[in-house]
């Protein structure tokens, strides 16, 4: 059975900084691109990061490029997400995700390419 656990969420002040961890069990973790999510209330999710399954692919959203930086490490079967110079906008909850990455030539970042997905960690920045 495959488990997708996020965690380092919190309330931080504007300009801060949080680094998010997310470790993926019941999967051959190297088999699966990674990516981090975030939906904010009344919004739809959207993809933040995502890491393809060697690591030497990556995806940003133009609103996060320069400030995260999404890595993954294979010995630990875990996923992190480090999030510098936090903004409010950036409030929301964070989801970790897998799908299986077949074609090596690129990394997907959108909803409907993930297959498993954790409960997810509140960020909260303050202003």
């Amino acid at each position: 059975q495959v488990q997708v656990v996020e965690s380092g969420g919190g309330l931080v002040q504007a300009g801060g900084s949080l680094r998010l961890s997310c470790t993926a069990s019941g999967l051959t973790f190297d088999d699966y691109a990674m990516g981090w999510f975030r939906q904010a209330p009344g919004k739809e999710r959207e993809g933040v990061a995502c890491i393809s399954r060697s690591g030497g692919l990556t995806y940003y959203t133009s609103s996060v490029k320069g400030r995260f930086t999404i890595s993954r490490d294979s010995a630990k079967n875990t996923l992190y997400l480090q999030m510098n110079s936090l903004k409010p906008e950036d409030t929301a909850m964070y989801y970790c995700a897998a799908y299986r990455q077949l074609s090596l030539l690129s990394v997907q970042c959108g909803v409907g390419d993930y297959k498993y997905w954790g409960q997810g960690t509140q960020v909260t920045v303050s202003s």
